[in-house]
């Protein structure tokens, strides 16, 4: 028979001494709701959302229109049959990629840079990955806030300096509010969007079918007309592989599913792979389709500007509502960049704070580092960032696949084998600054791949240098697993008596007080801490600076077998 939380208080040992100073936090990183638990595990407590309501919000941050612009970008530069490769030989690289990374987000709770930690990288080693994943949300803010700035150009005649601010500042109501808001915002958009979405598809395949055979042979703006060249598929698939980063954004809104169970186990598979990787499918038909529509208009508007999404379905609208196809095209491009900017800016703010907080030692607030995000991206939009297109995304994709690769090499081939810990450690106290497993695999294969890309291995390795990257990542991670002994993995054992996990097999649910902010957590959120002699929440053991480490003093240190304050479970 289970004790009760009565029974566990009594058995407890006696509290700690409180830390001598303590620690207090402002209103806004105390505040759950504008916080997001954006440093942190997410707790049992928190998770209140069913599968459906976490697989609709993170679908809904995909609905972007930069793949409709990558998908003709590519389909111009290329032909059709290079860009029909590449994109799907990219969505099946990105696909098979996000499966490890969705479930063991889902299933510990944690978001994609509290995974790199534990998955091979290290406490500071994950630093390089928050900037290269703060990276891939502001430039995707920067192009998505592009294409919106153009339809408020084309539709309300507003100049684009001044559509790129507006695009900007109408963001930040919305992500202040976290998880919390964004879940209704996209769940009551997602049908208007979708239906908007198909329709000039569906119009077009019933007044003019033969254009979809025409399709086939649209050649673009390639030298070797629309059939197959290896070179257009290496490069056109480096441009859709910068978007491998986007299952960062996916696991954001993931961390917060429900914990899996008998009862919900096909329901939770269900949410955690179609808003996992799942996105991607979606993902390259929206490419796939963007090629089409640049491929439709480029008679009328030309091969400069038929990868422009407002132009694309202004277009596509006119087959079947002519007269408001502006207005509905200028509608359908702002609902649709407000809610994947909503995504780009919500994560974004969690990897600058989670990169200031290791570096700086203080944390003001989530919400501070939206209106970075934010600023880094309209200074992008300003600078014309849209017109550099496929040049940026290919050489970011060097970068970001490198990162992924070694992440996943560590789920899917180093745990497997038991050269790395069976489960995701990302707690300051219990990991070493750097681990050469992850770090060092990835800063190998991205320096080859940026080399490749800039020619060092000729036409074909510059093409091709995704995978370049992608191949070195996973073949070095296992290796350096195994010359390395796993020991950079764990710096020292956990130190707190009360179980992590609880008789189901699931994170505890146990709640503890942190003996330096006076605040409970729930159990996977906590460490023991010789320094303060008592338990310590994961956020204020980052932002500690006078400890100097002492509980990982001379390596991989023993158990610290503290007391614990009283303990309760939660419902």
């Amino acid at each position: 028979m289970p004790e009760t939380v009565d029974q566990q208080a009594q058995q407890a040992p006696p509290a700690p001494p409180s830390s001598p100073g303590g620690r207090t936090y402002n209103g806004w990183a105390r505040n759950d709701t504008l916080e997001d638990y954006s440093l942190r595990y997410a707790p049992k407590s928190f998770r209140r959302w069913t599968p459906y309501v976490v697989a609709t919000t993170a679908l809904g941050g995909i609905a972007y229109l930069a793949d409709f612009a990558i998908g003709g970008s590519i389909a111009v530069s290329h032909g059709f049959s290079s860009a029909l490769v590449a994109i799907l030989t990219a969505a099946l690289v990105i696909f098979l990629t996000g499966i490890p990374i969705a479930y063991y987000s889902a299933k510990y709770s944690i978001d994609m840079d509290l995974l790199t930690r534990g998955a091979g990288f290290g406490y500071l080693g994950s630093t390089l990955t928050s900037v290269i994943y703060a990276s891939f949300t502001f430039i995707f803010f920067a192009l998505e806030g592009s294409i919106m700035a153009q339809a408020l150009e084309l539709g309300l005649h507003i100049p684009l300096a001044v559509g790129y601010l507006i695009c900007s500042l109408i963001i930040l109501p919305l992500v202040v509010y976290g998880m919390t808001a964004l879940s209704k915002m996209q769940v009551w958009t997602q049908p208007v969007w979708l239906v908007l979405m198909v329709a000039p598809f569906v119009s077009i395949a019933a007044q003019e079918p033969g254009k979809f055979a025409e399709f086939t042979h649209f050649a673009g703006d390639s030298p070797t007309g629309s059939g197959i060249s290896m070179l257009g598929v290496g490069a056109g698939a480096g441009v859709a592989l910068s978007l491998i980063a986007q299952i960062g954004e996916q696991v954001d809104y993931l961390r917060f599913m429900p914990d899996k169970s008998p009862e919900n186990s096909r329901k939770w598979w269900g949410a955690v792979l179609s808003a996992g990787p799942g996105w991607v499918v979606l993902g390259a038909a929206k490419q796939i389709g963007g090629a089409f529509l640049a491929f439709y208009i480029v008679g009328s508007v030309g091969l400069a500007k038929a990868n422009e999404p407002i132009q694309q379905y202004v277009h596509g609208f006119k087959t079947f509502a002519a007269p408001i196809a502006l207005g509905l095209a200028t509608f359908f491009v702002i609902l649709s960049q407000i809610k994947i900017n909503s995504t780009n800016a919500y994560s974004g703010s969690l990897s600058w704070s989670n990169f200031f907080s290791r570096l700086t030692h203080r944390h003001p607030g989530r919400v501070v580092y939206i209106f970075l995000n934010v600023g880094i991206a309209l200074a992008l939009m300003e600078g014309g960032v849209f017109g550099f297109l496929n040049t940026v995304l290919g050489f970011y994709s060097n970068v970001a696949i490198a990162w992924i690769g070694a992440v996943v090499a560590d789920l899917v081939i180093n745990k497997p084998l038991k050269l790395s810990p069976s489960y995701i450690e990302f707690k300051r106290a219990h990991l070493h600054h750097f681990n050469p497993v992850g770090f060092g695999s990835m800063l190998i294969a991205s320096a080859v791949s940026i080399a490749a890309y800039f020619d060092a291995f000729g036409a074909y390795g510059k093409a091709f240098s995704p995978f370049i990257a992608l191949f070195l990542a996973m073949v070095l991670s296992p290796l350096c697993a195994v010359l390395t002994k796993g020991r950079y993995y764990i710096a020292r054992a956990d130190g707190l008596d009360e179980p992590l996990l609880g008789p189901d097999g699931l994170p505890s649910a146990a709640v503890l007080n942190c003996s330096v902010c006076a605040t409970d957590f729930e159990r996977p959120d906590m460490a023991g801490c010789p320094f303060h002699q008592g338990a310590i929440c994961s956020l204020c053991c980052s932002l500690e600076k006078d400890c100097h480490d002492a509980c990982k003093t001379g390596g991989a240190a023993g158990p610290v077998h503290l007391g614990v304050p009283a303990v309760r479970a939660v419902d």
